[in-house]
């Protein structure tokens, strides 16, 4: 289950609990998992808010956005990968009314070493997260 973090400075949106909802969705609907409340859950994303000059580049500039997507390892094929930073990027520059931020936002993609994603207190491997979708899936029909 991705967890997505976006770090800009205080005041560049001014929803992030949208933000943070829709971002959550971006990543869930361009992984394909199934739209059930596993996924639903346990697919979330964190708005930080940093402090003014707690963000800068060499020129000084601060006005600038740095996102980072977690999933388990092999969830985002290539395509999936130019997807997710496309549609990312687009939603912040949106978010923060701010067309020219798509290009001063970062993206970076991470993936949780395999038996290393946490949910509900175990560490559980991609295949068992399989499995508990599977049978998710089993009991709503």
């Amino acid at each position: 289950m991705p967890m997505i973090d976006i770090y800009a400075t205080a005041g560049t949106f001014p929803d992030v609990h949208a933000l943070a909802r829709d971002a959550a969705a971006v990543v869930m609907r361009v992984e394909q998992v199934p739209d059930i409340p596993m996924f639903r859950n346990n697919t979330a994303a964190f708005v930080h808010e940093l402090a003014d000059g707690a963000l800068s580049n060499v020129a000084g500039a601060s006005d600038y956005v740095r996102i980072q997507v977690l999933t388990n390892a092999g969830a985002l094929d290539r395509d999936k990968q130019l997807a997710v930073t496309a549609q990312l990027t687009q939603l912040v520059a949106d978010a923060a009314g701010d067309a020219g931020l798509k290009d001063r936002t970062w993206v970076l993609l991470t993936e949780a070493i395999p038996g290393g994603w946490g949910l509900g207190g175990i560490a559980h491997t991609n295949e068992e997260l399989v499995l508990a979708a599977r049978a998710e899936i089993a009991s709503l029909s």
